[in-house]
């Protein structure tokens, strides 16, 4: 089985939809998926996740499920520098490094402002949203590993959020989300690939081939729009500093 996350093109979120560069991005995904040949699509129930998802259901002539658990990841935290709310994992370097929990799978959730915000709550979810879709496709979670009950070579899609996608990964590759959320980027329209291994029968493992890749802009000459990213250096100005 293989599993595809892809982030949504390049956001407006004042409106939850795309800006004009997020629609040519969305555009430029469509032969992508159209040569996969998805067995199934599931969209975030956002605007931007659900026009990234139109171009290419338009095409195929095809629908996809919503699933309300593919929103953008929704715990909200107090983290150090606020005085409100934020997502989960804008912290700065120098203050998520410092908490070695952040570093551990089993006890990632454990600071004191994430309990506050209920964050492994989301989490748990997100899991069992996700162990729910792949069970529903032949494959059932059996503590860290899935038993391949309908071993199958389908493609399933699933149009989400950054955020997001690194707690899905989480559970899938046993990560702490802090380390993919800190760690990683995927740019809008990004495809991520996870394939099922079954060395022995029964027994599947999913293994990321592809982390955030945007081959299908390059290849049209479309740079990649630069959401989700911080400023490379300090002193450039037109880069994202906060």
């Amino acid at each position: 089985m293989k599993l595809i996350i892809v982030r949504h093109g390049d956001p407006d979120y004042s409106i939850d939809s795309l800006t004009p560069t997020g629609w040519k991005e969305a555009e430029l995904l469509v032969p992508r998926m159209e040569k996969l040949n998805p067995t199934a699509f599931y969209v975030s129930p956002l605007g931007r996740a659900r026009d990234t998802a139109s171009l290419t259901l338009k095409k195929l002539g095809r629908e996809a499920e919503i699933l309300p658990w593919l929103r953008e990841f929704p715990a909200r935290v107090k983290r150090p520098g606020l005085d409100r709310p934020s997502v989960a994992w804008d912290w700065l370097p120098q203050d998520w490094t410092e908490e070695k929990r952040f570093f551990d799978l089993s006890h990632w959730a454990e600071h004191r402002l994430f309990v506050e915000a209920g964050v492994e709550a989301h989490a748990r979810e997100v899991w069992d949203g996700l162990d729910a879709l792949l069970a529903k496709h032949g494959y059932i979670r059996q503590g860290n590993w899935y038993r391949a009950e309908n071993a199958n070579e389908d493609t399933v899609v699933l149009f989400c959020h950054f955020g997001l996608e690194c707690v899905l990964l989480s559970h899938l590759l046993h990560i702490s989300p802090m380390l993919l959320w800190h760690g990683t980027c995927a740019a809008p329209t990004s495809v991520t690939t996870l394939v099922t291994e079954e060395r022995r029968e029964g027994i599947a493992y999913f293994r990321m081939s592809a982390f955030g890749d945007v081959s299908h802009l390059y290849a049209a000459g479309q740079e990649p729009a630069f959401a989700g990213r911080f400023c490379e250096t300090f002193e450039n100005p037109d880069q994202r500093h906060d």
